[in-house]
Protein backbone atom coordinates (compact mmCIF):
# COMPACT_ATOMS: atom_id res chain seq x y z
CA UNK A 1 0.00 0.00 0.00
CA UNK A 2 1.73 3.51 -0.96
CA UNK A 3 0.95 6.28 1.75
CA UNK A 4 2.28 10.05 1.48
CA UNK A 5 3.94 11.93 3.99
CA UNK A 6 4.24 15.60 3.69
CA UNK A 7 7.24 16.71 5.76
CA UNK A 8 8.71 19.90 6.15
CA UNK A 9 12.14 21.25 7.46
CA UNK A 10 13.45 24.26 7.96
CA UNK A 11 17.16 24.21 7.36
CA UNK A 12 19.29 27.54 7.18
CA UNK A 13 22.52 27.26 5.07
CA UNK A 14 25.62 29.17 5.66
CA UNK A 15 27.07 30.90 2.84
CA UNK A 16 30.75 31.15 1.89
CA UNK A 17 30.90 34.89 3.08
CA UNK A 18 29.53 33.87 6.70
CA UNK A 19 31.61 31.11 6.78
CA UNK A 20 34.32 33.19 5.99
CA UNK A 21 33.77 36.12 8.46
CA UNK A 22 32.96 32.86 11.38
CA UNK A 23 36.66 31.25 10.79
CA UNK A 24 37.80 35.71 10.70
CA UNK A 25 36.71 35.51 14.28
CA UNK A 26 37.65 32.91 15.55
CA UNK A 27 41.01 33.44 14.46
CA UNK A 28 43.70 34.77 17.17
CA UNK A 29 46.38 37.68 16.01
CA UNK A 30 49.16 35.88 15.24
CA UNK A 31 46.61 33.35 13.09
CA UNK A 32 44.89 36.38 11.46
CA UNK A 33 47.90 37.61 10.42
CA UNK A 34 49.13 34.74 8.64
CA UNK A 35 45.52 34.44 6.74
CA UNK A 36 45.56 38.45 6.10
CA UNK A 37 49.15 37.52 4.24
CA UNK A 38 47.67 34.66 2.43
CA UNK A 39 44.60 37.00 1.09
CA UNK A 40 46.67 39.18 -0.49
CA UNK A 41 49.19 37.31 -2.12
CA UNK A 42 45.91 35.88 -3.62
CA UNK A 43 44.62 38.68 -4.03
CA UNK A 44 46.39 41.02 -5.96
CA UNK A 45 43.40 44.03 -5.77
CA UNK A 46 43.73 44.09 -1.85
CA UNK A 47 46.71 46.58 -0.83
CA UNK A 48 48.19 47.34 2.57
CA UNK A 49 48.17 50.80 3.82
CA UNK A 50 46.36 53.68 3.43
CA UNK A 51 44.71 54.84 0.22
CA UNK A 52 45.70 58.41 -1.19
CA UNK A 53 43.07 61.26 -0.86
CA UNK A 54 41.80 60.99 -4.73
CA UNK A 55 40.93 57.32 -4.32
CA UNK A 56 38.46 57.78 -1.36
CA UNK A 57 36.43 54.16 0.06
CA UNK A 58 33.06 56.05 -0.93
CA UNK A 59 34.49 56.77 -4.95
CA UNK A 60 35.20 53.00 -4.79
CA UNK A 61 31.95 51.68 -3.02
CA UNK A 62 29.63 54.17 -5.72
CA UNK A 63 31.71 53.40 -8.73
CA UNK A 64 29.39 51.40 -11.33
CA UNK A 65 31.29 48.92 -13.40
CA UNK A 66 28.01 46.67 -14.84
CA UNK A 67 28.15 49.36 -17.97
CA UNK A 68 29.50 46.24 -20.01
CA UNK A 69 26.48 43.94 -21.64
CA UNK A 70 27.61 40.02 -20.70
CA UNK A 71 24.00 37.83 -19.64
CA UNK A 72 25.97 34.45 -19.57
CA UNK A 73 29.26 35.99 -17.28
CA UNK A 74 28.79 35.07 -13.70
CA UNK A 75 28.88 38.40 -11.80
CA UNK A 76 30.07 39.14 -8.02
CA UNK A 77 27.98 42.67 -7.30
CA UNK A 78 29.43 44.77 -4.16
CA UNK A 79 26.24 45.57 -3.50
CA UNK A 80 25.39 42.26 -3.24
CA UNK A 81 27.75 41.90 -0.31
CA UNK A 82 25.99 43.11 2.91
CA UNK A 83 28.42 42.01 6.36
CA UNK A 84 25.39 42.71 8.81
CA UNK A 85 23.69 39.50 7.15
CA UNK A 86 26.56 37.49 8.12
CA UNK A 87 26.21 37.26 11.82
CA UNK A 88 23.01 35.85 11.70
CA UNK A 89 20.79 38.92 13.40
CA UNK A 90 24.09 40.28 14.92
CA UNK A 91 23.73 43.54 15.64
CA UNK A 92 26.94 46.40 17.07
CA UNK A 93 25.70 47.45 20.65
CA UNK A 94 24.22 50.90 21.14
CA UNK A 95 27.66 51.40 22.63
CA UNK A 96 30.39 51.87 20.70
CA UNK A 97 34.11 51.12 20.66
CA UNK A 98 36.69 53.82 22.29
CA UNK A 99 37.99 55.83 19.22
CA UNK A 100 41.81 54.76 19.73
CA UNK A 101 41.44 51.44 21.01
CA UNK A 102 44.60 50.53 19.06
CA UNK A 103 47.87 52.16 17.98
CA UNK A 104 51.31 51.36 16.42
CA UNK A 105 52.19 50.88 19.45
CA UNK A 106 50.87 47.93 20.47
CA UNK A 107 53.05 45.89 17.22
CA UNK A 108 55.12 43.07 19.41
CA UNK A 109 58.33 43.13 17.83
CA UNK A 110 59.80 39.85 18.03
CA UNK A 111 63.29 38.57 18.82
CA UNK A 112 64.89 36.75 16.38
CA UNK A 113 66.73 33.21 17.73
CA UNK A 114 69.04 30.58 16.66
CA UNK A 115 66.90 27.26 16.06
CA UNK A 116 67.84 24.79 18.85
CA UNK A 117 69.12 21.46 18.29
CA UNK A 118 66.04 18.79 18.47
CA UNK A 119 65.05 16.72 21.29
CA UNK A 120 66.40 13.28 18.93
CA UNK A 121 68.80 15.28 16.93
CA UNK A 122 70.45 15.47 20.00
CA UNK A 123 70.16 11.79 21.08
CA UNK A 124 71.70 11.09 17.16
CA UNK A 125 74.71 13.28 18.20
CA UNK A 126 75.65 11.75 21.62
CA UNK A 127 75.25 8.46 19.53
CA UNK A 128 78.15 9.53 17.35
CA UNK A 129 80.56 9.56 20.57
CA UNK A 130 79.68 5.67 20.64
CA UNK A 131 82.06 2.90 19.27
CA UNK A 132 79.34 1.27 17.18
CA UNK A 133 78.91 -1.12 13.55
CA UNK A 134 76.77 -0.52 11.22
CA UNK A 135 74.59 -2.79 12.02
CA UNK A 136 74.42 -1.52 15.95
CA UNK A 137 74.45 2.23 14.61
CA UNK A 138 70.98 1.60 12.49
CA UNK A 139 69.41 -0.09 15.19
CA UNK A 140 70.33 2.32 18.19
CA UNK A 141 69.21 5.13 15.54
CA UNK A 142 65.77 3.51 15.12
CA UNK A 143 65.31 3.24 18.51
CA UNK A 144 66.13 6.84 19.09
CA UNK A 145 63.06 7.47 16.62
CA UNK A 146 60.64 5.56 18.60
CA UNK A 147 61.36 7.57 21.93
CA UNK A 148 58.43 9.73 22.50
CA UNK A 149 58.28 13.56 23.13
CA UNK A 150 58.45 12.47 27.11
CA UNK A 151 61.72 10.44 26.69
CA UNK A 152 60.22 7.16 27.16
CA UNK A 153 59.85 4.03 23.80
CA UNK A 154 56.49 2.78 24.39
CA UNK A 155 56.81 -0.40 22.47
CA UNK A 156 57.79 -4.04 22.65
CA UNK A 157 60.97 -5.21 21.80
CA UNK A 158 59.29 -7.91 19.52
CA UNK A 159 57.20 -4.94 17.38
CA UNK A 160 60.19 -3.35 17.33
CA UNK A 161 62.03 -6.05 15.71
CA UNK A 162 59.38 -6.97 13.46
CA UNK A 163 58.93 -3.01 12.40
CA UNK A 164 62.43 -2.53 11.69
CA UNK A 165 62.40 -6.01 9.27
CA UNK A 166 59.43 -4.85 7.47
CA UNK A 167 60.08 -1.18 7.25
CA UNK A 168 63.66 -0.57 7.27
CA UNK A 169 65.31 -3.62 6.14
CA UNK A 170 66.99 -3.98 9.18
CA UNK A 171 67.18 -7.72 10.40
CA UNK A 172 68.16 -8.36 13.91
CA UNK A 173 66.69 -10.28 16.94
CA UNK A 174 65.72 -9.22 20.49
CA UNK A 175 68.82 -9.50 22.27
CA UNK A 176 70.35 -7.33 19.91
CA UNK A 177 68.06 -4.51 20.08
CA UNK A 178 68.21 -4.92 23.97
CA UNK A 179 72.14 -4.40 24.02
CA UNK A 180 71.52 -1.03 21.93
CA UNK A 181 69.03 -0.54 24.61
CA UNK A 182 71.70 -0.58 27.08
CA UNK A 183 73.37 1.95 25.15
CA UNK A 184 70.33 4.43 24.94
CA UNK A 185 70.20 4.42 28.11
CA UNK A 186 73.40 5.89 28.76
CA UNK A 187 72.18 8.84 26.79
CA UNK A 188 71.35 12.37 28.52
CA UNK A 189 69.35 13.56 29.65
CA UNK A 190 69.34 10.19 32.42
CA UNK A 191 66.57 8.04 32.03
CA UNK A 192 65.77 8.63 28.16
CA UNK A 193 64.86 5.52 26.83
CA UNK A 194 62.88 3.93 29.58
CA UNK A 195 59.66 1.67 28.65
CA UNK A 196 57.86 2.69 31.80
CA UNK A 197 58.15 4.66 34.82
CA UNK A 198 59.33 2.50 37.06
CA UNK A 199 62.37 1.72 34.37
CA UNK A 200 62.91 5.59 34.52
CA UNK A 201 63.27 5.98 37.92
CA UNK A 202 65.51 3.26 37.96
CA UNK A 203 67.93 4.70 35.67
CA UNK A 204 68.04 7.45 37.26
CA UNK A 205 69.05 6.36 40.39
CA UNK A 206 71.85 4.24 39.05
CA UNK A 207 73.27 7.09 38.08
CA UNK A 208 73.39 9.02 40.97
CA UNK A 209 76.01 9.07 43.49
CA UNK A 210 75.61 5.90 45.69
CA UNK A 211 75.06 7.02 49.31
CA UNK A 212 72.76 5.30 52.06
CA UNK A 213 69.62 6.94 50.88
CA UNK A 214 69.73 6.71 46.97
CA UNK A 215 70.54 2.95 48.27
CA UNK A 216 67.45 2.85 49.81
CA UNK A 217 65.34 4.43 47.12
CA UNK A 218 67.01 2.26 44.04
CA UNK A 219 65.17 -1.02 46.66
CA UNK A 220 61.82 0.95 47.23
CA UNK A 221 61.51 1.44 43.24
CA UNK A 222 62.99 -1.53 42.57
CA UNK A 223 60.90 -3.47 44.72
CA UNK A 224 57.97 -1.97 46.44
CA UNK A 225 57.45 0.20 43.74
CA UNK A 226 53.74 -0.68 43.48
CA UNK A 227 53.69 0.47 47.58
CA UNK A 228 55.74 3.72 46.73
CA UNK A 229 53.24 5.06 44.38
CA UNK A 230 49.94 4.51 46.47
CA UNK A 231 52.25 6.05 49.34
CA UNK A 232 52.34 3.09 52.12
CA UNK A 233 55.09 4.70 54.11
CA UNK A 234 53.89 2.54 57.53
CA UNK A 235 54.62 -0.55 54.98
CA UNK A 236 57.98 0.89 53.92
CA UNK A 237 59.15 1.55 57.08
CA UNK A 238 57.96 -2.48 58.61
CA UNK A 239 59.78 -3.78 55.37
CA UNK A 240 63.10 -2.25 55.66
CA UNK A 241 62.97 -1.54 59.42
CA UNK A 242 64.15 2.33 59.07
CA UNK A 243 63.62 5.59 60.66
CA UNK A 244 61.13 7.82 59.86
CA UNK A 245 63.63 10.44 58.75
CA UNK A 246 66.13 7.59 57.19
CA UNK A 247 62.80 6.83 54.62
CA UNK A 248 61.99 10.43 54.73
CA UNK A 249 65.28 11.55 53.13
CA UNK A 250 64.93 8.36 50.49
CA UNK A 251 61.59 9.67 49.50
CA UNK A 252 63.22 13.02 48.45
CA UNK A 253 66.36 11.28 46.51
CA UNK A 254 63.14 9.81 44.43
CA UNK A 255 61.30 13.11 44.32
CA UNK A 256 64.10 14.98 42.87
CA UNK A 257 64.05 12.84 39.70
CA UNK A 258 62.30 13.89 36.62
CA UNK A 259 59.57 11.27 35.45
CA UNK A 260 59.49 13.31 31.68
CA UNK A 261 63.26 13.41 30.83
CA UNK A 262 62.35 14.37 27.43
CA UNK A 263 59.61 16.84 28.38
CA UNK A 264 62.43 19.14 30.38
CA UNK A 265 64.80 18.99 27.18
CA UNK A 266 64.91 22.52 25.92
CA UNK A 267 65.83 21.80 22.20
CA UNK A 268 62.60 19.25 22.31
CA UNK A 269 61.39 19.73 18.61
CA UNK A 270 57.63 20.15 20.46
CA UNK A 271 56.55 23.15 19.14
CA UNK A 272 56.26 26.00 21.67
CA UNK A 273 53.05 28.06 20.93
CA UNK A 274 53.93 32.09 21.45
CA UNK A 275 50.79 33.77 22.86
CA UNK A 276 50.22 37.24 21.91
CA UNK A 277 47.32 39.03 23.90
CA UNK A 278 44.93 39.82 21.68
CA UNK A 279 43.56 42.78 23.97
CA UNK A 280 44.95 44.20 27.22
CA UNK A 281 43.24 45.75 30.20
CA UNK A 282 44.61 48.16 32.25
CA UNK A 283 43.57 50.31 35.48
CA UNK A 284 43.68 54.05 34.64
CA UNK A 285 42.78 56.34 37.44
CA UNK A 286 41.02 53.02 39.36
CA UNK A 287 38.63 53.02 35.80
CA UNK A 288 39.35 49.53 33.51
CA UNK A 289 40.79 50.71 29.63
CA UNK A 290 40.58 47.95 27.15
CA UNK A 291 42.86 48.02 24.26
CA UNK A 292 42.63 46.10 21.39
CA UNK A 293 45.98 44.65 20.07
CA UNK A 294 46.73 46.88 17.02
CA UNK A 295 47.89 43.91 14.56
CA UNK A 296 43.95 43.41 14.73
CA UNK A 297 43.51 46.79 12.40
CA UNK A 298 45.65 47.01 9.65
CA UNK A 299 45.68 49.92 7.10
CA UNK A 300 44.21 47.98 3.83
CA UNK A 301 42.25 49.83 0.31
CA UNK A 302 41.17 48.54 -2.53
CA UNK A 303 44.20 48.41 -5.67
CA UNK A 304 43.93 52.33 -8.00
CA UNK A 305 45.03 50.24 -10.71
CA UNK A 306 42.48 47.97 -10.75
CA UNK A 307 39.95 50.72 -10.27
CA UNK A 308 41.98 52.83 -13.20
CA UNK A 309 41.80 49.15 -15.35
CA UNK A 310 37.92 49.32 -14.12
CA UNK A 311 37.09 52.75 -15.67
CA UNK A 312 39.20 53.02 -18.72
CA UNK A 313 37.18 49.80 -19.63
CA UNK A 314 33.87 52.06 -19.22
CA UNK A 315 35.49 55.00 -21.07
CA UNK A 316 36.16 52.43 -24.18
CA UNK A 317 33.63 52.73 -26.77
CA UNK A 318 34.53 49.20 -28.38
CA UNK A 319 34.31 46.49 -25.44
CA UNK A 320 35.95 43.11 -27.05
CA UNK A 321 35.09 39.83 -25.88
CA UNK A 322 38.93 38.98 -24.24
CA UNK A 323 37.87 42.68 -22.62
CA UNK A 324 34.86 41.68 -21.22
CA UNK A 325 36.79 38.37 -19.89
CA UNK A 326 39.45 40.65 -18.01
CA UNK A 327 36.94 42.83 -16.60
CA UNK A 328 35.15 40.30 -15.25
CA UNK A 329 38.40 38.82 -13.45
CA UNK A 330 39.31 42.79 -12.41
CA UNK A 331 35.44 43.15 -10.87
CA UNK A 332 35.73 39.68 -9.18
CA UNK A 333 39.21 40.82 -7.40
CA UNK A 334 37.75 44.34 -6.63
CA UNK A 335 34.54 42.68 -5.06
CA UNK A 336 36.61 40.36 -2.87
CA UNK A 337 38.82 43.00 -1.77
CA UNK A 338 36.21 45.24 -0.63
CA UNK A 339 34.78 42.37 0.99
CA UNK A 340 37.89 41.29 2.59
CA UNK A 341 38.50 44.96 4.34
CA UNK A 342 34.34 45.57 5.53
CA UNK A 343 35.01 41.56 7.08
CA UNK A 344 38.12 42.44 9.11
CA UNK A 345 36.69 46.02 10.19
CA UNK A 346 33.23 43.65 11.28
CA UNK A 347 36.09 41.57 13.67
CA UNK A 348 37.42 44.02 14.99
CA UNK A 349 34.20 45.46 16.25
CA UNK A 350 33.18 41.87 17.45
CA UNK A 351 36.37 41.27 19.25
CA UNK A 352 36.15 45.14 20.93
CA UNK A 353 32.58 44.88 22.10
CA UNK A 354 32.66 40.97 23.03
CA UNK A 355 35.55 41.91 25.00
CA UNK A 356 34.43 45.58 26.83
CA UNK A 357 31.65 43.43 27.78
CA UNK A 358 33.23 40.77 29.79
CA UNK A 359 35.70 43.67 31.34
CA UNK A 360 32.38 45.31 32.48
CA UNK A 361 30.83 42.30 33.52
CA UNK A 362 33.81 41.05 35.72
CA UNK A 363 35.22 44.70 37.02
CA UNK A 364 35.22 43.31 40.32
CA UNK A 365 37.91 41.10 39.63
CA UNK A 366 39.80 43.17 36.66
CA UNK A 367 40.23 46.27 39.42
CA UNK A 368 41.99 43.67 42.34
CA UNK A 369 42.55 40.34 40.65
CA UNK A 370 41.16 38.24 43.78
CA UNK A 371 39.53 35.25 41.35
CA UNK A 372 36.75 35.08 44.18
CA UNK A 373 35.12 38.11 42.85
CA UNK A 374 34.72 36.17 39.25
CA UNK A 375 30.97 36.20 38.64
CA UNK A 376 28.88 33.18 37.48
CA UNK A 377 28.79 34.14 33.56
CA UNK A 378 27.89 32.12 30.68
CA UNK A 379 28.03 32.61 27.36
CA UNK A 380 24.34 33.92 26.97
CA UNK A 381 24.92 36.64 29.54
CA UNK A 382 27.39 38.12 26.90
CA UNK A 383 25.66 37.58 24.31
CA UNK A 384 22.51 39.25 25.48
CA UNK A 385 24.54 42.56 26.33
CA UNK A 386 25.86 43.18 22.55
CA UNK A 387 23.46 41.37 20.24
CA UNK A 388 25.86 39.14 19.01
CA UNK A 389 24.91 34.85 18.72
CA UNK A 390 26.03 32.57 21.62
CA UNK A 391 28.33 30.98 18.63
CA UNK A 392 30.21 34.24 18.17
CA UNK A 393 30.75 34.48 21.60
CA UNK A 394 32.26 31.23 22.19
CA UNK A 395 34.69 31.62 19.03
CA UNK A 396 36.27 35.02 20.54
CA UNK A 397 36.21 33.20 24.18
CA UNK A 398 37.29 29.45 22.63
CA UNK A 399 40.38 31.39 21.13
CA UNK A 400 41.64 34.92 22.50
CA UNK A 401 44.14 36.04 25.30
CA UNK A 402 43.53 39.37 27.16
CA UNK A 403 46.85 40.63 29.13
CA UNK A 404 45.77 41.78 32.62
CA UNK A 405 47.52 43.51 35.40
CA UNK A 406 47.12 39.53 36.91
CA UNK A 407 48.96 38.10 33.80
CA UNK A 408 47.43 36.98 30.49
CA UNK A 409 44.38 34.47 30.79
CA UNK A 410 42.50 32.50 28.41
CA UNK A 411 39.36 34.76 27.90
CA UNK A 412 37.07 31.80 28.42
CA UNK A 413 38.34 31.05 32.09
CA UNK A 414 36.03 34.09 33.28
CA UNK A 415 33.12 32.28 32.13
CA UNK A 416 31.25 29.39 34.98
CA UNK A 417 28.35 28.35 36.08
CA UNK A 418 26.34 29.56 38.79
CA UNK A 419 25.89 27.70 41.95
CA UNK A 420 23.89 29.18 45.24
CA UNK A 421 25.62 29.48 48.95
CA UNK A 422 23.88 29.52 52.28
CA UNK A 423 22.59 32.55 51.66
CA UNK A 424 20.86 31.70 48.60
CA UNK A 425 22.79 33.68 46.13
CA UNK A 426 24.81 33.28 43.21
CA UNK A 427 28.17 32.05 43.00
CA UNK A 428 30.57 31.38 40.27
CA UNK A 429 32.29 27.99 40.24
CA UNK A 430 35.87 29.38 39.91
CA UNK A 431 35.05 31.24 43.39
CA UNK A 432 33.96 27.77 44.83
CA UNK A 433 37.04 25.81 42.84
CA UNK A 434 39.44 28.79 44.10
CA UNK A 435 38.29 28.40 47.86
CA UNK A 436 38.94 24.20 47.36
CA UNK A 437 42.47 24.61 46.11
CA UNK A 438 43.73 27.36 49.08
CA UNK A 439 41.69 24.19 51.35
CA UNK A 440 44.16 21.98 49.92
CA UNK A 441 46.90 23.92 49.82
CA UNK A 442 46.40 24.86 53.85
CA UNK A 443 45.69 21.20 55.09
CA UNK A 444 48.56 18.96 57.36
CA UNK A 445 50.50 17.63 54.04
CA UNK A 446 50.97 14.39 57.08
CA UNK A 447 47.55 14.17 57.06
CA UNK A 448 45.35 15.08 53.96
CA UNK A 449 41.88 16.05 54.18
CA UNK A 450 39.68 13.37 52.08
CA UNK A 451 36.60 14.86 49.93
CA UNK A 452 34.35 14.23 52.14
CA UNK A 453 35.98 16.22 54.93
CA UNK A 454 36.60 19.29 52.26
CA UNK A 455 32.65 19.22 51.70
CA UNK A 456 32.10 19.61 55.06
CA UNK A 457 35.30 22.72 55.40
CA UNK A 458 33.62 24.23 52.15
CA UNK A 459 29.85 23.71 53.91
CA UNK A 460 31.09 25.38 57.09
CA UNK A 461 32.64 28.57 54.81
CA UNK A 462 29.12 28.97 53.49
CA UNK A 463 29.06 26.45 50.06
CA UNK A 464 27.00 23.37 50.87
CA UNK A 465 28.84 21.27 48.27
CA UNK A 466 28.33 17.40 47.65
CA UNK A 467 31.36 15.21 47.99
CA UNK A 468 31.17 13.84 44.59
CA UNK A 469 31.24 17.93 43.52
CA UNK A 470 34.23 18.17 45.48
CA UNK A 471 35.73 15.48 43.90
CA UNK A 472 34.74 16.70 40.00
CA UNK A 473 36.20 20.32 41.10
CA UNK A 474 39.10 18.25 42.35
CA UNK A 475 39.68 16.21 39.35
CA UNK A 476 39.41 19.65 37.00
CA UNK A 477 42.38 21.38 38.86
CA UNK A 478 44.45 18.58 38.54
CA UNK A 479 44.41 17.63 42.14
CA UNK A 480 45.08 14.36 43.06
CA UNK A 481 43.01 12.40 45.96
CA UNK A 482 44.27 12.22 49.94
CA UNK A 483 46.47 9.68 50.05
CA UNK A 484 48.39 10.66 46.99
CA UNK A 485 49.06 14.04 48.67
CA UNK A 486 50.70 12.96 51.52
CA UNK A 487 53.59 13.94 52.89
CA UNK A 488 56.38 12.33 55.22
Amino acid sequence: MLKQFLNLKLSQKLSPQQIQLMKLIQLPTQAFEQRLLEEMNENPALEAGKEEDEYEKDEFENEDYDDYDDAESERIDAEDINIDEYLSNDETPDYKTQANNYSDDDDDRETPFAAPVSFHQDLINQLNTFILNDEERDIAEFLVGSIDDMGYIRRSVPDMVDDMAFTQGIYTDEKMVEKMLQVIHELEPSGVGARDLQECLLLQLKHKTPTESVELATDIIENQFDAFTKKHYDKLLQKYNVSNEQLKKAIHEIEKLNPKPGGSFTGNNKVTENVVPDFAIRIVDSELELTLNGRNAPSLHVSKDYQEMMQTYKDSRDKSAQQKDAVQFIKQKLDSAKWFIDAIRQRQETLFVTMNAIMHYQEEYFLDGDETKLKPMILKDIADMVGLDISTISRVANSKYVETPYGTKLIKEFFSEAMKNDQGEDVSTLEIKKILQNTIEEEDKKKPLPDDQLAEILKEKGYPIARRTIAKYREQLDIPVARMRKKM
